[in-house]
Parts: structure tokens; sequence; C-alpha cells
């Protein structure tokens, strides 16, 4: 038996084909041409900011800009994510709260490093505290750092 999905009748597209008789050589959606009149009234008022005159070239290139912009926006919404729901997710992405990095910190240094004369024995090879481990001269001379080496010449 074979179960038959509504997905069809989601994927057929409300497109506005023009005017009887005189169609568009282009397919757009409803939704294309809203975004796209939001989008390029946008466009030429921040052209009109960043001062660039009104004229023919700035017009179509504000043209041009709306176009791309549109389909890009378009391209993420369909039957199953509408213009609402991406508007609202974009939203919540700004709005949401983020991690703040730290400013306290800065460049690492050594200088709060320990430096000994002498390297470390083995926990095995230590002598306990109560048999007189105070000053390591128990190791012989090979094992000994080279601030003993150079404080002995």
């Amino acid at each position: 038996m074979r179960i038959r999905t509504d997905d069809d009748v989601y994927r057929v597209d409300a497109v506005w084909l023009g005017p009887p008789k005189a169609t568009f050589p282009w397919r757009a959606r409803y939704v294309s041409w809203g975004v796209g009149i939001a989008v390029f009234l946008v466009v030429l008022t921040v052209e009109r900011q960043i001062g660039v005159g009104f004229g023919f070239f700035s017009t179509a290139w504000a043209f041009i800009l709306t176009i791309l912009i549109t389909r890009l926006i378009t391209s993420k919404i369909s039957h199953e994510r509408p213009l609402g729901a991406v508007f609202t997710m974009w939203l919540r992405e700004l709005h949401t709260p983020r991690e703040r990095p730290r400013g306290d910190g800065g460049a690492v240094t050594a200088t709060k490093l320990r430096i000994r004369p002498q390297r470390p024995l083995p926990k095995h090879k230590r002598v306990g505290p109560r048999q007189g481990a105070g000053n390591n001269t128990h190791r012989p001379r090979a094992r000994q750092g080279r601030a003993a080496v150079k404080a002995r010449r």
C-alpha cells in the first residue's frame, strides 16, 4: 500500500506572472515582491545616507543590490519556514545572551614561576622529613642541576 503525502500541495508557489497578456519573463513569488519592495526602499535610504545622489546609475545599482538581497532572503523562506519565522529567528539570534569575554589577563609571562637550582627527585628516591632531608646534599654530582655546577666554578 502506498501512502501519498500532501507535500505536492505545498510545493506549488504562489506566483504572480504579471498583468494578463503581458506576463513577466521571470517567476517571482508573492512574498518575493513584498520583500523586494521593502529592501529597495531600505537600499535607497542607505544610499542617500552615505551621500550617493539620486540618478540613473545609483538607482540601477540599488536595483541590482535589491535583487541580490531579496534572493538571499527568499532562499531561506519556504512553506515550512515562513517569512515571519525567519524574521523572528533572526531577531532572537541578535538578542540572545552571549558569553562575555573576560577583560582581565593580558600577555603571558613567566615571572611567577619558581625556579630551583636542582631537579626534584622522584617519589621513591626522596628522603622523608624525619631522616634529615633538609638540604638535598645526598645527590651525586652527575644529578645536580646547572646552577650547582656554575656555583662550584
